[in-house]
């Protein structure tokens, strides 16, 4: 495995407006003091809300850190009030979109169809898909990985050339006291990965893990997964420190690029 070991932190809606810029702040200081970052060997990028993203690019601005946006738009602009669109994103320096997370599909019904479309979006404006997949149901690791490999060609159909970074979260540990088990995550990363690689069109894409991530895992994980995305574990500057220790120790033993 080679290339800089990846983290990245949803805010999901927990932050007001002030809350957030203060945690901006913070992370940016601390970060811009962390050697595995500044250099490259650990990438940190952050979702907040669309509201507090401008604060977002201001605050980490000057340092290595990329912003994204929990969402993304799967019209071009134009007539569709309330949307907000993969040009306007990239217009604003937002390097990532967060595309087809469990709480989507289920709370506001979005398929497959309209992941994909959100997705071809994103690569034809320039940012960087973070395309969720995962199991609802707590099935064998084997099932699960059929079933997100599935999930995954159905998400990428009709997309346009270009990485994406692959989340994979199985929903039945989103928010569970403890993320999936190391040898269920391992046998589906392995085989996202292997069907990534038959896509050359997505060449470069990687492969985080999500549901529960904290402390302790990606040493757990090790090469199985190109980094974690965090929740409100990282509410905690401290603990995202602690996690970018983790990925700074992992880094260190991978080739560079």
């Amino acid at each position: 495995m080679s290339g800089p070991v990846v983290v990245g932190v949803s805010l999901k809606t927990y932050f007001g407006h002030q809350q957030a810029a203060a945690w901006f702040t913070e992370v940016a200081q601390r970060v811009g003091e962390h050697f595995a970052v500044t250099a490259g060997d650990v990438r940190l990028f952050v979702i907040p809300t669309y509201l507090q993203i401008p604060a977002a690019l201001d605050a980490f601005a000057g340092t290595p850190v990329a912003v994204g946006a929990q969402d993304v738009s799967a019209f071009p602009p134009g007539a569709f009030t309330g949307e907000v669109t993969a040009d306007e994103l990239a217009e604003l320096g937002v390097a990532y979109a967060e595309v087809g997370h469990a709480e989507r599909r289920r709370l506001f019904a979005e398929t497959d169809e309209v992941v994909a479309a959100k997705v071809a979006a994103a690569l034809g404006a320039g940012i960087t898909p973070v395309l969720c997949v995962g199991e609802t149901d707590h099935l064998a690791a084997r099932d699960a990985a059929t079933a997100t490999v599935a999930q995954l060609h159905a998400d990428l159909e009709d997309a346009p050339a270009g990485p994406v970074l692959v989340a994979y979260e199985p929903v039945w540990a989103i928010g569970a006291p403890q993320p999936a088990p190391a040898a269920h995550i391992t046998t589906v990363t392995r085989a996202l990965r292997t069907a990534l690689h038959a896509l050359p069109a997505h060449a470069g894409s990687s492969i985080i893990y999500g549901g529960s991530a904290g402390p302790g895992l990606l040493t757990e994980l090790g090469d199985h997964v190109d980094g974690l995305f965090l929740g409100r574990f990282a509410h905690d500057p401290d603990a995202l420190i602690t996690v970018l220790d983790e990925a700074s120790a992992l880094a260190a033993k991978r080739e560079p690029a």
